[in-house]
Order: structure tokens, then sequence, then C-alpha cells
């Protein structure tokens, strides 16, 4: 039987469902949030202190993405257009987690040390959304290595003798019926 995830870590604020409230000494927790590059345009994130689960659509083929909790860079404080976010910051921009969304400065910094012990990551300092690019590729190296063993690679090309070997004067035997 699969674990089932309650909607428990998902508070809205008394008045308005913008805000984003998760409990992080109650995890797990299920919730949507926005992505630009999603089908329509959001994604389901489950999130507990071992991993981060990012289910969503894109160009109709669905992603589920198991990320581990260090592979993430930290949790950051980020301003947007009208309230603070604290968000549990991925190399890659468009992996990024928000975990709290709220107009209250004083919450955010009550809640910024708590999420960093719960997930053992670091508080980093956010300078800002990177233009959401994703990560540069990273770079193979030598690509002929996986096809070729090594030593190969160091074989010089065979040269055809300097003249071919003749013999005259002797039989030659061959298999005939």
């Amino acid at each position: 039987m699969r674990r089932q995830y309650g909607l428990s870590g998902t508070q809205p604020a008394s008045g308005s469902s913008r805000d984003l409230r998760l409990d992080p000494l109650s995890l797990p927790a299920r919730f949507e949030a926005r992505d630009g590059r999603a089908d329509g345009g959001s994604r389901q994130i489950e999130i507990n202190q071992e991993r981060v689960v990012v289910r969503r659509m894109v160009r109709g083929m669905r992603m589920t993405l198991q990320l581990r909790v260090p592979e993430f860079l930290g949790i950051a404080r980020r301003q947007t257009e009208d309230a603070e976010a604290l968000v549990l910051i991925h190399r890659d921009p468009s992996l990024s987690v928000p975990l709290l969304l709220t107009t209250d400065a004083d919450e955010i910094e009550r809640q910024w040390p708590v999420w960093s012990d719960v997930l053992a990551l670091p508080q980093v300092e956010d300078e800002g959304e990177s233009a959401g690019e994703p990560a540069p590729r990273r770079r193979r190296h030598n690509v002929i290595r996986i096809r070729r063993p090594r030593f190969l690679t160091r074989r010089k090309a065979g040269r055809p003798a300097s003249e071919p070997t003749m013999h005259r004067g002797e039989r030659e035997i061959i298999a005939r019926n």
C-alpha cells in the first residue's frame, strides 16, 4: 500500500488564498505551486525530510522528478511582487520549491531557521531569480572513451609491410575434392 499524503501541511492565511504556508514540523506535505513551463501553469509537489517529488506535465508529457534534499543549495528569502517567500533553492531555477509565501516579514524571520534545521540545509542569500534559465548542461568528457577501450585509443594504425613475402619453387598445398 502506498503512503498517503494529506493536505495538512498547507494552510492558507485567513481571508487570503494567495498565501502559502507549510508547517516544517508536520512533514510530509503535498501542495500545488505555479510553474510557467508546465501545462496548466501548475505542478504538484510532495516534500518530506529526505526528498522532494515534483510532478508536472510539459507539452503533454508527464514528468515525475524525485530530488534528494541534499541536492538543493539551501533555503533562501526571495522578494516577490507584493510579498516575501521562503524558497528551497535548486541549481536549476525551474526546480526551486516555494515553502512559505506571506506579507508578514516577522513570520519569514521566524520560519527561515526552522526550515533550515528541519531540512538540514543552510540559509542562503538569494540574489534574485536568474531569468528563469535552466542550469547549463554538463560537459561530457571524451565521448569516444565510451565506445573504445583506453589502450586502443593509444594504439597507432598499422602499416603494410614494405614488400609482401613470396615463396617460389615450393609446392602449394590446397585441399580439393
